[in-house]
């Protein structure tokens, strides 16, 4: 679905052009679920995606804008510098998904395979207050700007450790 942007019809064809071209695929490289209120993380090699979230999840059955939750791993050593750490642990993040290799930031708005599942990028996965705790004083501000974004699930399957990250590129063509 194209985004609004305000500029002409050739510049948003153009526009579009740019936005459509990505140097390389991404790939997975963690996959974390809660299956419980202060239940610790599991960090499964491999998991089930249905039309409400990751399987086992305990956010799956909520709402289907926000059903999959993903950060570039790429943006973790920022996090932890800025929060005064030398590294941090993706779960702390309360992510489902850590990839590399492709800005999930380019995504939103955009439909995408993970593995076999096709999502779609509904919108910023701004942090919230807990930040402060798992983080320290100022994790809240160290994460803004770097949360990932979050996903519908379009068509769900199941995904795994290394599934490529890829974006379902339409035609920019007018």
């Amino acid at each position: 679905m194209p985004r609004e942007t305000g500029y002409s019809p050739a510049m948003q064809t153009t526009m579009r052009l740019l936005m459509s071209q990505y140097p390389r695929a991404g790939q997975l490289d963690w996959i974390g679920l809660r299956p419980a209120r202060h239940a610790p993380i599991e960090k499964p090699a491999t998991a089930e995606v249905n039309a409400t979230g990751l399987v086992g999840d305990r956010y799956a059955g909520r709402s289907g804008t926000r059903a999959v939750t993903l950060i570039q791993a790429e943006h973790l050593p920022v996090i932890a510098a800025l929060a005064g750490h030398s590294s941090i642990d993706p779960a702390i993040t309360r992510r489902n998904l850590v990839v590399s290799g492709i800005n999930v930031y380019a995504l939103r708005g955009e439909r995408f395979r993970v593995g076999g599942v096709l999502l779609e990028g509904t919108g910023t996965c701004d942090p919230c207050s807990f930040m402060e705790q798992s983080l320290g004083v100022g994790g809240y501000n160290a994460m803004r700007g770097h949360g990932g974004i979050i996903a519908q699930v379009l068509e769900p399957g199941h995904i795994a450790l290394g599934d490529p990250v890829v974006a379902e590129l339409e035609d920019a063509a007018p």
